[in-house]
């Protein structure tokens, strides 16, 4: 993957292209957890690849890539997020989010949702993205000891949630 950075770096449309593909699941996933609406997820990981895209450039140590994409589209969610609620105050509406039936993993999904937001962020990018805690840190601008303790609450509320 390193590779393919270094190319996208300089400029190569076709490495961009191919790592961008790579990372897709990741990055649904990711965002799928925070957004719950599949149109809404559809347009942060578009903005985060065109982000991605126009700031190649300011990406400093290319092992870092799939941590710096994954803060960007953190970033990106929260942004629909805010709309969402600016929105939703004007014409006080509730949001009916949508469920899509083909997920993976229904029991797991279930689970996370059953969380609070910053419980449930931490343990996607821990047990499903596969990031250690000091990369979760780093994402979400955190000190690690928060990371572990947010783990920590997440397990105890699965816990007495489903035990």
């Amino acid at each position: 993957m390193d590779s393919l950075v270094k190319k996208a770096k300089m400029g190569d449309p076709d490495a961009f292209t191919e790592l961008m593909q790579s990372q897709m699941q990741n990055m649904y996933k990711a965002a799928r957890s925070i957004l719950h609406n599949d149109e809404d997820v559809a347009d942060a990981v578009s903005e985060t690849i065109l982000a991605c895209w126009e700031k190649m450039w300011q990406l400093k140590e290319e092992t870092y890539f799939r941590t710096w994409m994954t803060r960007i589209l953190i970033n990106k969610c929260k942004d629909i997020l805010r709309k969402q609620r600016n929105i939703m105050l004007m014409e006080e509406v509730p949001e009916v989010s949508s469920r899509d039936s083909e997920y993976e993993n229904v029991e797991w999904e279930e689970a996370l949702d059953s969380l609070s937001e910053k419980y449930r962020l931490v343990m996607i990018l821990y047990y499903v993205e596969g990031f250690k805690t000091g990369e979760i840190s780093e994402i979400l601008a955190m000190p690690e000891s928060t990371v572990r303790s947010r783990l920590a609450r997440g397990r105890q509320q699965l816990v007495k949630e489903f035990a």
